[in-house]
């Protein structure tokens, strides 16, 4: 209804009223009606602070919200760079084949196995694992990728003087912790694997508890174990990377068990330690120290980063070289760079290599005690004098092997008990919920 016929209505109910008030003058009627219709216009008339119950549309100005010199037409989905040539680790290849197959040609590939001496990773290619190569407009390498697992990336980039520099992508990844509970029926290794084990645990559990159970002679039917593993996870998918964290086997004749103390080791519950003790040097006397280790050093002409994974001893050609402690020989190979060198993996997820030796005194696959004779030094590869490279990696990584922790001592010292028992306690229940 308009606000006019509204107040027009009122005023003539208000002047009907009034003519029925008895003995009031004409003129005070009139100011009374007169009054009151302004109090009703000031009520009823619509003032600003009205709001209107439909929608009203309003333009917006999208392209005022975005940065400077940006339109919203402009957004351009970026596709990523793909390589020019790709390969899954196949049976019977080889780096020079893989090259060729690119098309790079020898010389770069030489450029490139340059750069990886301080990691050797192109020596690691193994079956599953991936390899790209991407080139430029004049079919330079321009960068390589290696692709382990998620949680392991080698990658090459050339510079503009046409060498190459190398990183390694480590990704820590979720750890979480796997009980695997089992009944023996048949041989440990088989019921263990029917529990789930691969047979690196499987090795890793009999060579800890060699000393103190013959898994062929003193398991019978219907002993069981449990084993707590921490597998490591990039987004959800399982990397293939796990730790063995304790294991309790219980038989009629004896239990036994390992638990992995905060130093990286295994002691038994009463803090005897479990893997072999190893020796901080590979050499039968101590010889100068010609190069430490050292991840950040620089390179002094380029200023680039190159890092120095090992630890450089100066030794006469020929000086024997000794397993610092028990384990595998899983690498003999003569590189370009390195020279003849060996590569040993140990219990505790150690791998040890020597570089630039004149003679092998093992092969591929042969279980090393500590103190065995493994090779001579020389000065094969690129050396300016002979010496012996050693490198010492803990779960993939290099590591200062003249810092780093080993078990030097067969049990516990006293000070480390309380915290260990309360570690063993906290495992103990969680293998218990298996």
């Amino acid at each position: 209804m308009a606000v006019p016929r509204l107040l027009s209505a009122k005023r003539g109910q208000l002047q009907a009223r009034l003519n029925k008030v008895p003995n009031l003058p004409v003129l005070h009627r009139k100011l009374l009606l007169a009054s009151v219709f302004v109090v009703a216009a000031a009520l009823l008339w619509p003032t600003p602070q009205e709001f209107s119950s439909q929608r009203i549309p309003v333009a917006l100005d999208i392209e005022s919200f975005l940065p400077n010199g940006t339109s919203a037409s402009t957004f351009e989905i970026v596709e990523p760079i793909k390589p020019n040539f790709e390969r899954v680790i196949q049976n019977g290849d080889t780096l020079g084949h893989l090259f060729e197959l690119a098309g790079i040609g020898q010389q770069t590939m030489y450029k490139v196995l340059e750069a990886d001496l301080n990691v050797l990773a192109l020596d690691t290619l193994s079956l599953g694992n991936r390899i790209q190569f991407f080139q430029d407009e004049r079919q330079n390498l321009t960068k390589l990728e290696l692709y382990f697992n998620p949680a392991y990336q080698v990658i090459f980039t050339r510079f503009d003087d046409g060498s190459y520099g190398v990183e390694e992508i480590n990704i820590e990844g979720i750890w979480q912790n796997r009980i695997i509970s089992g009944e023996i029926n048949g041989s440990f290794y088989l019921s263990a694997q029917r529990a789930g084990l691969s047979a690196a645990n499987i090795q890793t559990i009999e060579t800890l508890l060699s000393s103190k159970l013959d898994f062929s002679r003193d398991l019978r039917a219907g002993d069981t174990f449990n084993v707590l593993m921490n597998d490591q996870y990039i987004e959800g998918e399982s990397t293939g990377i796990s730790q063995l964290q304790a294991v309790r086997i219980n038989s009629r004749r004896n239990n036994v068990n390992a638990f992995q103390n905060v130093d990286g080791n295994y002691y038994d519950d009463r803090g005897q330690g479990l893997a072999s003790a190893f020796q901080r040097i590979p050499l039968e006397r101590q010889f100068r120290l010609s190069s430490h280790f050292n991840p950040h050093r620089k390179h002094p002409v380029t200023g680039r980063v190159s890092p120095h994974n090992g630890t450089d001893f100066a030794t006469p050609i020929g000086t024997r070289v000794v397993a610092p402690g028990d384990g595998v020989v899983s690498m003999i190979t003569n590189h370009r760079f390195a020279g003849k060198y060996i590569v040993i993996e140990h219990d505790n997820n150690i791998r040890t290599r020597y570089l630039h030796l004149s003679k092998f005194l093992v092969r591929k696959g042969q279980r090393v005690k500590r103190g065995q004779v493994i090779g001579l030094t020389g000065n094969t590869g690129r050396v300016t004098g002979p010496h012996l490279h050693y490198e010492f990696h803990v779960n993939g990584r290099p590591a200062n092997p003249m810092k780093v922790s080993i078990v030097e001592a067969s049990v516990l010292p006293k000070k480390q008990m309380a915290e260990f028992k309360q570690l063993v306690s906290s495992k103990q229940m969680m293998m218990d919920l298996g």
